[in-house]
């Protein structure tokens, strides 16, 4: 939780005013670069003092409890920090005995840890011959391994292939389902955000532009996107079917996008009731083409913003 939260240095500030009540689950913060999310975290671990307002985390003050705070968070940072000429597993307990962990403790809980991240196999290689997303899970290991209540991970997807990144977007969900850990993200990527994240925070040169659950950002609309194939009869079958709908009296959107390969372009057609699945439907079978998909469409949080 912040309130009226801000961090000015001489020429810039970072952030104004940030008032914020994050819950369990896991929490989006997204925002450009510079827009204040590294700030914030560094503020949140208490490495950072705040020029005004209040902070809290886990219901601890932020100003005088620094170091409680620490030993209940995890936190990833975005940057590359990692030795390289020592073991995932040698680093990883290192990080839990900086935690507190005795030695056996720390030992056992590295294992589980690296086994939950993918890193079991390649637990004693140098860390130095990792891949970049390798690395990243080294980062979110020792996040992890003292069992925090809450995770801050610091654009955890940097570097990363397409890939890469649906791996670590699904170890990051991982960590609430499975064990329980709320978690943090920053991210300066939208789409990552929506798949990944319960609630999405975003700002913008340090201001709070909006806050709420990402099902409230990509809540469903009266707009269904139909999707057919091509005919004999109707070889440019999204054509027809634009045609056959418009005598039909169902209402269009001038917008089309793009379909499967083979299968054309989506009509996005306006849905006045249930009669109008059924038009839609009993026109794409009087003109013989195909039906790849018929679906009540969704706003993606990139389109949310876009259009406000």
């Amino acid at each position: 939780m912040t309130e009226s939260l801000s961090k000015r240095y001489p020429r810039v500030t970072a952030l104004d005013r940030l008032s914020l009540d994050i819950g369990p689950g896991v929490t989006g913060l997204v925002g450009a670069n510079g827009a204040g999310k590294s700030t914030l975290i560094k503020i949140l671990l208490g490495l950072s003092p705040a020029t005004e307002g209040q902070a809290a985390v886990l219901g601890l003050d932020v100003a005088t409890s620094g170091g409680a705070i620490r030993e209940r968070v995890g936190y990833m940072p975005e940057h590359d920090c990692l030795p390289p000429d020592v073991s995932a597993t040698e680093f990883v307990v290192h990080m839990a005995r900086m935690s507190g962990l005795p030695p056996t403790a720390a030992r056992e809980r590295t294992a589980d840890t690296l086994r939950h991240v993918g890193l079991y196999e390649e637990r004693y290689r140098p860390i130095g011959g990792y891949s970049t997303g390798m690395k990243q899970r080294v980062k979110l290991a020792q996040a992890l391994v003292h069992d925090p209540q809450l995770v801050l991970l610091d654009e955890p997807t940097n570097g990363l292939d397409p890939v890469g990144r649906d791996d670590m977007l699904g170890l990051i969900r991982r960590v609430h389902t499975d064990f329980g850990i709320s978690v943090l993200v920053t991210s300066h990527l939208l789409g990552e955000l929506e798949r990944t994240c319960d609630h999405v925070v975003v700002i913008d040169g340090g201001r709070l532009l909006r806050s709420s659950s990402t099902s409230d950002f990509t809540r469903s609309t009266t707009t269904l996107a139909v999707e057919v194939t091509d005919s004999d009869t109707h070889p440019d079958g999204t054509a027809a079917l634009r045609k056959a709908l418009s005598v039909a009296g169902v209402t269009l959107h001038a917008r089309e996008e793009q379909g499967l390969p083979g299968a054309g372009h989506i009509l996005l057609v306006e849905a006045d009731g249930e009669d109008t699945y059924d038009i839609v439907r009993d026109t794409v079978a009087g003109l013989g083409l195909g039906l790849v998909r018929m679906e009540q469409r969704r706003h993606h949080i990139a389109e949310v913003f876009r259009d406000h």
